[in-house]
């Protein structure tokens, strides 16, 4: 199920004018603006309180209150943490656990087939053109478990054109490389909740200096939402105290694919030549042979 803020972006485009303003006060500041009475926020927004009340029944729901349920049900998801999430009294006494690996299994197949459903494909195609545009500098982070994804995505992207920077370290050391941003600088963070408030602070910073933010994040959506140009929301929850990062790194791995397809006459001559640097540097002339001649070339060194 579409959170409310999948509802709100994806919904935004088709809203008439004055339902598009409520819609933008919501997500502008989110969730606060959305918890006040339907009179005062659209008192705030200045429309009328029937306009509040038509974009909440054209996002689905049955009235106001309704709305305002599934978003603080959403809040309490956004905000849990492992020890909220402990598991259940079925699996802490035992039993087989081919059945919760099966149940388990099935949750990541949905996660992946609910995050594709709802990637917006718009969003998606603008990132990759980010992602392949060269004179772009990407500057790739994630928080303390998704790190691990910008790292990979990082380490691939290298091979494929220049101008890919991980940040690493502590904070104080992102914001001398934050100094030299700006309009051809692409920010692209992985944040998932709880969440990291010091990556809040750098695509903040950022931002002001007119670098593009891109987010992947979970289906809730991390506060750096409110100012990313692109957001990839991914389904993370699984019957578990942890999270689940196989979406994120699916949407990782289509982000890769999909910008190599776009850059690959320039990306395939960088790797020939990035395997002629390692074939140097392992102390073969030129570049390391090709795969077919492998086989052969062990004949010959066990004749001679």
């Amino acid at each position: 199920m579409r959170t409310v803020m999948e509802r709100l972006r994806d919904g935004l485009a088709g809203f008439p004018a004055s339902e598009r303003r409520v819609a933008q006060r919501i997500l502008a500041d989110y969730p606060v603006a959305g918890l006040q009475s339907a009179s005062d926020l659209a008192r705030e927004v200045g429309v009328s309180a029937p306009s509040v009340l038509r974009m909440v029944a054209r996002m689905g729901f049955a009235s106001y209150p309704d709305f305002q349920r599934v978003m603080r049900e959403e809040l309490t998801a956004q905000l849990s943490s492992p020890l909220s999430k402990s598991p259940t009294t079925a699996r802490r006494s035992g039993g087989a656990a081919a059945p919760r690996l099966q149940k388990f299994a099935t949750v990541l197949e949905g996660n992946l087939h609910e995050t594709f459903s709802h990637l917006p494909a718009t969003e998606f195609d603008q990132v990759v053109r980010l992602l392949a545009d060269r004179r772009n500098r990407l500057h790739l982070i994630g928080g303390r478990f998704t790190d691990a994804l910008a790292r990979y995505l990082s380490v691939q992207l290298r091979i494929l054109r220049p101008g890919i920077n991980h940040l690493e370290d502590q904070e104080d050391n992102w914001y001398d490389q934050v100094l030299d941003m700006g309009k051809r600088d692409v920010l692209l963070v992985f944040d998932i909740r709880r969440y990291q408030p010091s990556l809040l602070r750098l695509a903040q910073a950022a931002s002001k200096r007119q670098a593009k933010v891109v987010l992947v994040t979970d289906q809730w959506l991390s506060p750096i939402s409110r100012l990313a140009t692109h957001v990839l929301p991914a389904r993370v929850a699984v019957p578990s105290v942890w999270d689940s990062s196989v979406a994120l790194m699916a949407i990782a791995e289509a982000l890769l694919t999909e910008t190599t397809e776009q850059e690959w006459e320039y990306g395939q001559k960088r790797m020939r030549e990035l395997e002629s640097v390692r074939g140097t540097a392992s102390g073969f002339p030129g570049a390391l042979p090709a795969a077919e001649e492998l086989p052969k070339k062990a004949a010959r060194a066990r004749k001679s």
